[in-house]
């Protein structure tokens, strides 16, 4: 092994990033060495690439960025007993205190002082990253390196549709950015009746028509809730997963909710905004939901076995491939929305 790796490191507090020889790193005690095989990109890079308010309040330089990745186990430390050198991995990469009042009662998903590998320590956008023993996930050899880097956004959507019943119901996804799309496919191999998409965007649209969405829409030229409303006879969906983020579709979504449906929550509004919370949720009945991140390590589980079926095709959301070498390209792929899912090799 090579005493030097390549990596993307965010050198400066200052817009942009850098293409690093930095050293490769050795594991601790309870570490792995994973070799990365496959990283893909997340919006929260792109923040960290701009160095927009949120990147500046959060992240220290220099830093390793990355936090969506699959590899192989190229080392261990002291004391690591459930993996082995050559082991296909993944990770959550959500690393949990173990200690606050949220992770002693099994919610390490939302423990108030976690840590997350690629913004507040080095991530994986590298030839080799440092995963702590506990986060690494053992890899079915059956699952393709690209697929398994897409774990952490699947997981996810996972996590969102499966929050509550969705066997034979009607189901509304507004907004289809990655996580959006695999809401669609999993919704659909979990048995959903319909799926409706909802997105303005004519990439993602068609995107979420290759995923199974049983109707797509534009809600800036479609009129969404007169559509949705007549195909589900006047009483609107049982399901509502909100992944945009955005005031207006999250609006939207409340407006198509059936009177006792479940609205799940995943998408992050960029500032405080009013909803009419006397008609859409208390005189609705609606059961409203946020959602955050995986549950550790429920979903996990949930998606290796749906992985399993061979149901979930994520191809469509896999728009470019690109060298890690390239990442100022997919950054540039992400700004414009020409691109949905970006997958990194190192070289």
């Amino acid at each position: 092994m090579s005493a030097t790796m390549q990596a993307v490191v965010k050198a400066h507090a200052a817009p942009g990033i850098e293409l690093r020889e930095v050293p490769v790193p050795a594991p601790g005690p309870g570490e792995v060495l994973v070799r990365v095989q496959a990283a893909s990109v997340c919006g929260t890079d792109l923040h960290i690439f701009n160095w927009d308010p949120w990147a500046q309040g959060r992240i220290h330089p220099p830093l390793i960025p990355g936090h969506e990745f699959s590899g192989a186990v190229a080392g261990v430390g002291r004391g690591v007993t459930t993996v082995k050198e050559g082991d296909l991995v993944s990770a959550e990469m959500h690393v949990a205190c173990g200690k606050c009042m949220q992770c002693r009662i099994g919610e390490a998903h939302i423990c108030q002082h976690v840590r997350i590998l690629g913004v507040d320590a080095d991530g994986a956008f590298a030839s080799y990253a440092i995963i702590p023993e506990s986060n690494i996930w053992k890899l079915s050899p059956s699952i393709p390196p690209e697929y398994a880097s897409l774990l952490d956004p699947l997981g996810n959507a996972v996590h969102t549709v499966l929050a509550g019943a969705i066997a034979a119901q009607t189901v509304a996804v507004t907004g289809c950015g990655a996580i959006g799309l695999f809401s669609i496919a999993v919704a659909k191999a979990c048995g959903a009746a319909r799926v409706f998409a909802i997105e303005v965007n004519a990439r993602r649209r068609s995107a979420a028509a290759a995923m199974g969405a049983d109707l797509v829409l534009d809600p800036a030229v479609d009129n969404v809730e007169k559509q949705i409303l007549e195909a589900t006879g006047g009483t609107g969906v049982d399901v509502l997963l909100e992944m945009s983020g955005s005031p207006e579709a999250i609006r939207l979504g409340f407006a198509l909710l059936r009177t006792g449906g479940r609205a799940s929550l995943l998408g992050i509004p960029s500032r405080p905004f009013e909803l009419d919370f006397a008609r859409d949720i208390i005189f609705k009945g609606a059961i409203v939901q946020g959602i955050n991140g995986r549950k550790m390590f429920e979903t996990w589980f949930q998606m290796e076995a749906l992985l399993a079926t061979g149901k979930l095709n994520l191809e469509p959301a896999i728009t470019h491939r690109l060298k890690l070498s390239e990442f100022p390209q997919a950054m540039e792929l992400l700004r414009t929305g020409e691109a949905i899912k970006v997958v990194m090799r190192p070289e």
